[in-house]
């Protein structure tokens, strides 16, 4: 017999906040009939400022069935969140999320960058990105590297050695839906490969606290610029070399809302 669902989210806090999250903002999506290509993540949009895109596709689903496969397997890698005895735990499962959700949809913009410029596909100018399944493939890959031995449960059906379950779930993914982000679902397993071989480490309270900070003024700082949404007590006076802008504070005012319409982009990938 399983435990006890309350006991099961006592066990896993922070997951079930995420999950928590990721399902209100879906609902919110819904009942506003906002279009993806307004909070997914896209090439053009991001030379446009839109960084705060980064962000809200992370968080952001256009299904149900896709959030609910996202949130599944999220479900299944909270366990991460009590094995402190191997030096991870909720903390280590907090400080590593928000390293996921900047540094894969970095990597994605990252990516695209180098296939538009370099190889001159002009596809990936029109491909919206959009989902949780970067980080989802981050934890994999972190618990495939630190835990090798256990097992991912989707659904309450499907069994998968984690140690394989990044690259399987990543050619079935790919297989069976055909929208699904190939190069997003890798960025995520080449940052957790990075985080659980120890290339990338180091976060403790202190520097998970200043990122946070820093995130959150680049995503106000970023909707301010982009005139995605008006910050009053923010003005961005211009300068003369105008990529050094200044930035400074005035008494808040009525500011317009943010204004979205349903109509999507001619491109989309699930992750």
């Amino acid at each position: 017999m399983g435990k006890p669902l309350f006991y099961e989210i006592w066990e896993k806090p922070a997951t079930s906040c995420i999950i928590g999250i990721c399902s209100a903002i879906w609902f919110y999506i819904q009942k506003k009939n906002i279009g993806y290509s307004h909070v997914g993540l896209n090439y053009d949009s991001a030379l446009e400022g839109h960084h705060w895109r980064i962000i809200t596709s992370a968080f952001s689903h256009i299904s149900v069935i896709h959030l609910v496969f996202n949130m599944s397997a999220l479900w299944s890698l909270g366990v991460v969140e009590s094995l402190d005895i191997m030096g991870l735990g909720v903390e280590f499962y907090l400080h590593y999320t928000l390293v996921l959700v900047v540094l894969s949809g970095g990597l994605v913009l990252g990516t695209y960058h180098v296939l538009i410029q370099r190889f001159k596909l002009e596809y990936f100018r029109r491909v919206t990105a959009v989902g949780y399944s970067c980080v989802v493939f981050g934890w994999m890959t972190i618990l495939a590297v630190k835990q090798p031995s256990s097992k991912l449960n989707l659904f309450g059906v499907l069994s998968l050695p984690i140690s394989f379950a990044p690259f399987e779930s990543l050619i079935f993914t790919s297989i069976m839906v055909p929208q699904a982000s190939f190069l997003g679902h890798l960025s995520g397993i080449i940052v957790g490969y990075s985080i659980g071989w120890g290339l990338i480490h180091g976060m403790n309270n202190y520097w998970a606290i200043t990122m946070l900070g820093w995130i959150v003024f680049i995503f106000m700082f970023s909707l301010k610029k982009s005139g995605t949404f008006d910050f009053e007590f923010i003005e961005i006076e211009p300068v003369a070399d105008s990529s050094f802008p200044s930035v400074g504070f005035v008494a808040a005012g009525n500011g317009r809302t943010l204004q979205m319409g349903a109509v999507p982009l001619a491109g989309s990938e699930l992750v």
